[in-house]
């Protein structure tokens, strides 16, 4: 969309029965991640080695010649190839779920557990077609988890000492985040502080740790959804880092460019609400306004006509409107029912403090400022910057990308990928709120990451503490091969092939090889292995060094 300058402006393989399968010998250097054919897997199939890790992340191809069609014969797969996975399918593997594609395709979906406890982040995936034949086996595990420990794992605090420890840690209490919640059309009402404390096993360095994974979410004085884990025998934070997924982002009335939109509102007691129950088997899309104060959710964003026309509510109009339509595309292109695919409601806190220059997913909701007028106006107003932020949300509840290092840039990457599905004919992102008087400015370009400071190949991963290690910056990566592909294979293709990845094949702790293989994986499956499009998605990669 073209800027209007207005001041308004990631297993034992069996071909038969079983392949003969070898471990890695040796534990794959942290500086190196390869990938390669390997004879003992079968012929063509295709594994990634991440670093550090002695079992593979990604293995794709066809791996058995034998059909697997239920949970039974599916850990009898893995226990007859133990050894490349060196873990206790029984002991060490839950199975969570089973899906059935569109395809036909199986996906298996299990966790690595130790005494019951989750490792956290370890998910492990088995996928068959619809015959039932082992096409891919991804996911993070680890083996030494299982035997680190001795005796019973049981935590010394309990989870209110842990909570406590982790508020500690940032210095904040729960009180100091609490704000006043306001009852809406229906009279419900909801808390703007979260929390959650689950205990699992977590990986640091060459250690694991019997731990509380805590989320602190919430919006007062700043917004954050902070992950903190605590050891869970000496109360130590082991770790930390605010997950809230932010970047420049983005209503009957007129939204922030002067452009009339209709809209799906709610009449109630005299009163017109941003509120839309249109939405078949969903909760609603509504919107709120924190009337420049710091406070999560805000008042609603009512009129007394039903005509949205101020200029003043121009945020709101647009937060609404652009929800809706972010919404009816995952509905209308992939059936995907919300964020949550379970009809979750989808809610909006616009006017978000003063002059404020960003927007973000906090994990529960979406909040976005008004700008200063110079650097950003209304951040609602741009149809890229709300399906980059409600991506946000639809990874958290698929590939659960950790908002860090390599799986932080592509949780980025992919909320900038899908604005730009979203939002096309270009590959800029917030173009039409960024610097209102300049001309043909943008936050980030899929096609160009370097003209707005970011890499676009390997040669220049920008190594860094800041930025939870530079997840704004080292997105520029999987964008540029992002924009290769759409390129090369056009929007609706390579919309299919990246929502088959994100919801099938990444997981927490992917990073770009992976999300590589994952790619050529869901190519693979859509379009066949060696198909133009799966050589185009393997194109894109190997032009931004990464293999």
């Amino acid at each position: 969309m073209k800027k209007r300058t207005s001041i308004m402006l990631a297993l034992g393989l069996t071909v038969g029965s079983v392949l003969p399968i070898t471990a890695a010998a040796n534990t794959i250097p942290y500086n190196v991640t390869v990938t390669k054919d390997a004879s003992q897997f079968g012929k063509d199939a295709k594994v990634t080695w991440k670093k550090g890790q002695t079992v593979p992340s990604f293995v794709h191809g066809k791996l058995s010649t034998k059909a697997y069609k239920d949970q039974a014969s599916i850990k009898q797969f893995l226990k007859e190839n133990k050894q490349l996975y060196q873990l206790d399918t029984d002991k060490d593997l839950t199975l969570l779920d089973v899906q059935t594609d569109e395809l036909g395709s199986k996906h298996y979906n299990f966790i690595q557990s130790v005494q019951g406890i989750p490792v956290d982040g370890a998910k492990f995936k088995v996928h068959t077609d619809k015959n039932g034949i082992i096409t891919a086996i991804n996911g993070d595990v680890f083996p030494a988890a299982s035997s680190y420990f001795k005796g019973n794992l049981k935590a010394q605090l309990s989870k209110e000492q842990a909570l406590t420890k982790a508020w500690e840690s940032i210095h904040l209490s729960k009180t100091d985040t609490l704000t006043n919640a306001e009852a809406g059309p229906t009279g419900s009402k909801f808390e703007d502080t979260v929390e959650k404390a689950e205990l699992v096993v977590y990986k640091k360095a060459n250690d694991f740790y019997l731990a509380y994974k805590i989320n602190l979410q919430f919006i007062q004085p700043y917004g954050a959804n902070w992950v903190v884990y605590v050891d869970a025998v000496n109360g130590n934070v082991l770790d930390s880092y605010n997950a809230v997924a932010d970047g420049a982002t983005t209503g009957s009335g007129y939204g922030v460019l002067g452009d009339y939109k209709t809209l799906n509102t709610y009449y109630s007691n005299g009163t017109y609400y941003l509120y839309d129950v249109t939405k078949p088997m969903s909760g609603v899309i509504e919107t709120r306004t924190a009337q420049s104060r710091s406070v999560l959710p805000g008042n609603y964003s009512v009129d007394a006509d039903n005509k949205f026309n101020a200029v003043s509510q121009g945020a709101d109009v647009d937060a609404n409107y652009y929800a809706g339509k972010v919404y009816d595309y995952y509905k209308n292109t992939f059936n995907r029912n919300s964020f949550d695919n379970n009809g979750a409601t989808i809610r909006s806190t616009v006017h978000y403090s003063r002059n404020y220059n960003n927007a973000f997913w906090n994990g529960s909701q979406m909040v976005y400022g008004d700008g200063d007028g110079v650097t950003f106006i209304p951040l609602s107003g741009a149809l890229d910057v709300v399906a980059h932020e409600l991506t946000h949300a639809v990874t958290e509840r698929t590939a659960g990308l950790d908002y860090v290092d390599q799986s932080g840039a592509l949780n980025e990457s992919i909320s900038d990928t899908f604005g730009v599905f979203l939002d096309k004919g270009d590959y800029l992102v917030g173009e039409d709120v960024y610097t209102p008087n300049k001309s043909g400015d943008a936050l980030r370009s899929l096609s160009n990451p370097p003209l707005y400071g970011q890499p676009d190949n390997m040669n220049n991963y920008v190594y860094t503490t800041s930025d939870n290690g530079g997840v704004h910056t080292n997105s520029g990566i999987p964008n540029k091969a992002a924009y290769l592909t759409m390129s090369s294979l056009g929007m609706s293709v390579a919309e299919k092939i990246y929502y088959r990845a994100l919801t099938v094949y990444l997981n927490p702790q992917s990073n770009f090889s992976d999300a590589r293989a994952s790619l050529l994986a869901a190519a693979a499956d859509l379009y066949g292995t060696g198909s133009t499009q799966y050589n185009a998605v393997a194109s894109a990669w190997n032009q931004v060094g990464v293999q």
